[in-house]
């Protein structure tokens, strides 16, 4: 016997055709709001590279909490709650470009020195000393270094990834770090 939904008027519907109408609804939304969610992407962020991948996560994002904002709305449109989610995902892609200033490609002008034979090679010995030290550090460290520096996470990500306060995902990163470097000067002193 089907339970009852939540108003007690008659048995809920089976997930699969209560997915199957979410899924639905959200393909609406993004058919209707597609082009509002670019047009303001691209205004904030000035072209259309950035402005393409800013949607892209402002739908992921929307998709991840549809659900709940479809519930939440009382039947308001939800064209605000996208923009809103582009908005914060916009304010995220400023903060994180003023902390990785970048130079184009144009103005960067010629090597200083050229890459010898000698430092390629030192180079790569550096690598494998670094990745080999990966490997030894404690799960949970691993992880919060490849999840930085491998998969470009910030520590917010991977604090929800892991399951852990954003202070504490501040101080495993800061240990990883300086439990990496030990591996590694002690590898380098050794090798």
């Amino acid at each position: 016997m089907a339970a009852p939904d939540r108003t007690g008027e008659g048995p809920a519907p089976p997930e699969g055709e209560v997915k199957a109408r979410l899924d639905d609804d959200f393909t609406q939304l993004y058919k209707t709001h597609l082009r509002d969610v670019y047009s303001y992407a691209y205004y904030r962020v000035g072209n259309h590279h950035d402005a393409e991948d800013l949607t892209e996560q402002t739908f992921l994002q929307a998709y991840r909490h549809f659900e709940r904002a479809q519930r939440e709305s009382n039947g308001r449109p939800l064209r605000p709650w996208l923009i809103r989610i582009a908005h914060n995902l916009a304010a995220n892609y400023y903060r994180d470009r003023s902390r990785r200033p970048q130079t184009p490609i144009d103005d960067a002008g010629t090597l200083s020195t050229l890459h010898t034979t000698e430092s390629l090679v030192e180079d790569r010995d550096d690598l494998a000393r670094i990745l080999a030290g990966v490997q030894e550090l404690p799960d949970d460290r691993r992880e919060a270094l490849i999840m930085r520096f491998a998969l470009g996470m910030d520590n917010r990500e991977i604090a929800r990834a892991l399951g852990r306060t954003d202070g504490a995902t501040k101080v495993l990163i800061h240990r990883a770090i300086r439990q990496l470097e030990g591996l590694v000067d002690t590898a380098e002193r050794t090798g």
